[in-house]
């Protein structure tokens, strides 16, 4: 498996979706529905500050009967979100995800937002992987292989 970095370079479309704290949910789900994702960071003043999903619109909007047109992001996100760096390892990011019910990591390099990991780029990666090495068993086996 790779890295974060070169997860983040696959990535199509590689703006980074945000909104402030301040804002309200229905702009943060507006962001989600115009980018196609299921989660954008919240970032106040370049300081990412949490991230808040569908689910948690729904759980904590939706469900109480809250109004999405006047309920703050920052009272529904998730704050102070675990993050991970460039240089990490996917299979690091893959183990987190699983073990803490992740489905998103913010990326930071020095403190700076370059970016979001999400297990469906996870995923891409080790397919990636799988048709790589099929690809070289195949060579082997047809190339290489015993009788070849």
């Amino acid at each position: 498996m790779s890295t974060v970095k070169s997860a983040l370079a696959q990535k199509s479309g590689a703006a980074l979706i945000h909104v402030r704290s301040g804002d309200m949910v229905v702009e943060a789900l507006r962001r989600m529905r115009d980018n196609r994702v299921r989660a954008v960071l919240v970032i106040d003043d370049d300081v990412l500050v949490g991230i808040v999903t569908q689910g948690d619109c729904a759980i904590k909007v939706l469900l109480p009967g809250l109004d999405a047109k006047q309920t703050p992001v920052g009272q529904v996100m998730t704050g102070k979100p675990v993050t991970v760096k460039p240089d990490d390892r996917l299979e690091g990011c893959m183990a987190m995800m699983a073990a803490r019910g992740f489905r998103h990591l913010p990326v930071l390099d020095a403190g700076k937002v370059v970016g979001v990991i999400s297990i469906g780029d996870v995923v891409k990666d080790i397919i990636r992987d799988l048709e790589h090495n099929v690809g070289d068993l195949m060579g082997y086996v047809m190339r290489d292989g015993p009788g070849g």
